[in-house]
């Protein structure tokens, strides 16, 4: 099958490589679409996951049912699907709360073990999750971001009629924003350095703050726009060793939290395609840019110069 692979930060070479079999309990999918994530461009710049290389990236998915492993029940050849992408022991005490990104036994798909920049991919069948074959594919490949953007939502216990900032209005931020008018949060603000993005995005107000950049001053700034008993979700990638100053003092007298989120995972996969398929996310700005696997050395070098691009997919 050809796939890209990631040689070494900064190069991909799209090649013929085995196709790989499913075992007893797993699942042969062939992949349609496979969206660009901002993980993916940190693994290609040698910032995340450069120990692992070379490898094939690619996390955010969706495709139809290949072949099943022998043991394999509940799906059929040519089903359409999304995956999971974490893959815990689904035994230990962080498995069985939905924290699988925790339990020591924790694999990810296109980042510790190889992804779906690829024509084919095998995975476990519990992490394959069936969705209506009548769901565009350049749709369903949101699924994965999106179950991201729930999962940051339901640690900030937001609910209807509390502000909201969302720092950065790019991918994720856009849907940040989708997300909260859907719960319910008002106002929300949306902020980021681009004119394009930020015309995207609707503008009103916040107590509670979502940072979608991944730079360490804009985590300082928004602590600093915290109300009293507000939340700060950690959600965009930093480097390592990056520290943000807290006044404990502070953070003690006046209840306030921070709390990491990175992945969506088990029920909000599931959730993220429920509201893809009662259309509650507008997916028309996410799914412009389409390019064939051959274009991705190109793509991945000139993602950055398209603001207007939400979203890069890779289609197969």
């Amino acid at each position: 099958m050809r796939a890209a692979v990631l040689i070494e930060p900064g190069r991909f070479d799209v090649q013929m490589v085995p196709c790989p079999q499913p075992e007893s309990s797993e699942v042969l999918i062939r992949i349609a679409r496979t969206g660009i994530c901002g993980t993916d461009l940190h693994i290609f710049h040698g910032n995340y996951a450069a120990e692992r290389l070379p490898m094939i990236p690619g996390h955010e998915f969706c495709g139809h049912v290949e072949k099943l492993g022998a043991n394999v029940t509940g799906l059929h050849e040519g089903q359409a699907v999304v995956v999971d992408m974490n893959i815990g022991c689904m035994r230990c005490y962080w498995c069985r709360r939905n924290e699988i990104l925790n339990c020591p036994e924790m694999q990810q798909i296109g980042i510790t073990v190889d992804g779906a920049f690829a024509e084919y991919i095998a995975v476990p069948s519990d992490r394959v999750i069936p969705v209506p074959n009548d769901i565009s594919v350049a749709t369903l490949a949101l699924a994965e971001p999106l179950a991201c953007v729930i999962r940051a939502a339901r640690k900030a216990q937001i609910t209807f009629g509390e502000s909201a900032v969302v720092i950065g209005a790019g991918p994720i931020g856009n849907l940040h924003v989708q997300l909260l008018r859907t719960i319910g949060a008002a106002p929300i603000i949306a902020s980021d350095i681009s004119p394009k993005r930020i015309t995207m995005a609707k503008t009103v107000g916040a107590d509670f703050v979502i940072e979608s950049v991944g730079d360490p001053s804009l985590y300082a700034d928004a602590k600093a726009l915290l109300r009293k008993g507000g939340h700060l979700v950690a959600f965009g990638l930093t480097g390592p060793g990056e520290t943000l100053e807290l006044d404990i003092l502070q953070t003690i007298l006046e209840e306030n939290s921070i709390k990491g989120s990175v992945a969506g995972m088990g029920q909000d996969m599931h959730d993220a395609v429920t509201l893809l398929c009662y259309n509650r996310i507008n997916t028309e700005p996410f799914i412009r840019a389409n390019y064939a696997l051959e274009d991705i050395q190109n793509v991945f070098e000139t993602i950055t110069e398209r603001p207007q691009d939400l979203k890069t997919q890779i289609v197969m």
